[in-house]
């Protein structure tokens, strides 16, 4: 069965960086995409990175953009997400997803997710 289990979350300052790791089994990790998904308390889950299988494209959320940046090591069956200058407003739970089935930057169009890691960034 497919799982996808996340590490490299914690609290850091406001301005500081965090990189999260998805190590995924149980299917064909290097033909799929992958997605950063998160949750904050009470606002809306939003997919904030996604990297596509073979040509290694990469999808960012606006809040994203010159911010994070997605990669992955198919032969590790690892994606990354490296965030830089992080705020407060990126405190939230984050996921990683695959199993895509509609548009790279929806939330709702992931089959398989993982547990989830918590980020804090203290202002």
């Amino acid at each position: 069965r497919v799982q996808l289990v996340e590490s490299g979350g914690g609290s850091v300052q406001a301005g500081g960086s965090l990189t999260l790791s998805c190590t995924a089994s149980g299917y064909t990790f290097s033909t799929s995409f992958v997605s950063w998904i998160r949750r904050a308390p009470g606002k809306t889950r939003e997919a904030v990175a996604t990297i596509s299988p073979r040509n290694n494209r990469e999808y960012y959320a606006d809040s994203a953009k010159g911010r994070f940046t997605i990669s992955r090591v198919d032969v590790q069956n690892t994606v990354y997400l490296q965030m830089n200058n992080l705020q407060p407003e990126d405190t939230a739970m984050y996921y990683c997803a695959t199993g895509l089935f509609g548009d790279p930057l929806s939330s709702d169009d992931y089959k398989h997710w993982g547990q989830g890691i918590q980020v804090t960034v203290n202002s």
